[in-house]
């Protein structure tokens, strides 16, 4: 048995001239959270599609769960949950009937069939609203309904393709605990976002841009990996001051806003903290914290970005 849950190689997918996905090649560990974290458009929804059997590619080859996706697309479905970024219920018909509709098209024993129900039910959260209309659930309790008929047939491999767009912070935090869960249980999950938040909480992720992945590894792997982009968090009396000041100053490549504070890429943080501070306190900009800082996701994917476009020039 394979001990990858995925295998791409050299996936492609063309629309025209227009390249979607662009020989991309990844290895997913069972029972992962693996994250496919990138901008809209950058071509993961496609990626996603192809490896849950509903797009041919155009070129490449891969695996899901040891099966081929170009030959055994059909097999492939019945192995997998898809949970796609618009939720796949059905508005019109009770909660319970919605999961008793994909209960049949997943091909749930009929023995089975209760028990997975009140599993779905339990899980959501929403026991109490089993004969309420699936158009009055909140935007949280849909998302949870809607995975939990993803996982009916109790499929090793997930896919989510943006699962929480369009959710509050809080039903978000709740829906990552559901995916921990499934993946503390055995399940493969090939989650992807455009949170960055999001992507601190999976196992490994691949940075995509472009149709290309960037970037994949670990998060701390992909913060370490940034050498030459060290991060100074920096909390000032006047932000805008501050940034008009910090960007004149030699060796710095960046200065962002983050929170409340500022972001300031440099090359060398012990060397040009100093003159960050000198810079400041010539303005009258008064200082409450300096420090260097681990960069977050979000500084790793800017810096990632920005590399790919100068290659790119």
């Amino acid at each position: 048995m394979e001990t990858d849950a995925v295998i791409t190689r050299d996936l492609v997918k063309r629309f025209g001239d227009f390249v979607a996905v662009d020989h991309v090649n990844l290895n997913v560990r069972r029972g992962e959270i693996f994250g496919f974290l990138g901008p809209n458009g950058a071509g993961k929804s496609t990626t996603i599609r192809m490896l849950c059997g509903l797009l041919a590619p155009t070129s490449g080859s891969a695996t899901v769960g040891g099966l081929d996706i170009a030959s055994q697309a059909e097999a492939i479905k019945q192995h997998i949950g898809y949970m796609s970024q618009k939720f796949s219920l059905y508005d019109d018909l009770l909660v319970e009937e919605n999961i008793d509709f994909f209960s049949g098209i997943y091909g749930v024993p009929e023995e089975k069939r209760q028990s997975r129900k009140e599993y779905v039910l339990r899980m959501a959260g929403i026991e109490e609203r089993s004969k309420s209309m699936t158009r009055l659930l909140s935007g949280g309790w849909k998302q949870r309904l809607a995975l939990g008929c993803a996982i009916l047939h109790e499929p090793p491999i997930l896919f989510l393709d943006e699962p929480t767009s369009g959710v509050d912070p809080i039903a978000r935090r709740t829906f990552w605990d559901l995916i921990y869960q499934l993946s503390g249980a055995g399940h493969t999950v090939f989650v992807s976002t455009h949170y960055m938040d999001e992507a601190e909480y999976c196992h490994r992720l691949a940075l995509m841009y472009r149709g290309k992945v960037i970037a994949l590894g670990t998060p701390d792997e992909l913060k370490h990996s940034l050498a030459s982009h060290q991060i100074v968090h920096l909390e000032v009396s006047d932000v805008l001051g501050a940034m008009k000041t910090l960007e004149k100053l030699p060796g710095i490549s960046d200065v962002a806003v983050f929170g409340g504070g500022l972001h300031v890429t440099t090359a060398d943080a012990a060397a040009d903290m100093p003159q960050m501070r000198a810079a400041l306190d010539g303005q009258g900009i008064a200082i409450a914290e300096i420090e260097q800082i681990l960069p977050s996701m979000e500084d790793v994917f800017v810096a990632m970005i920005e590399q790919e476009e100068r290659r790119a020039a």
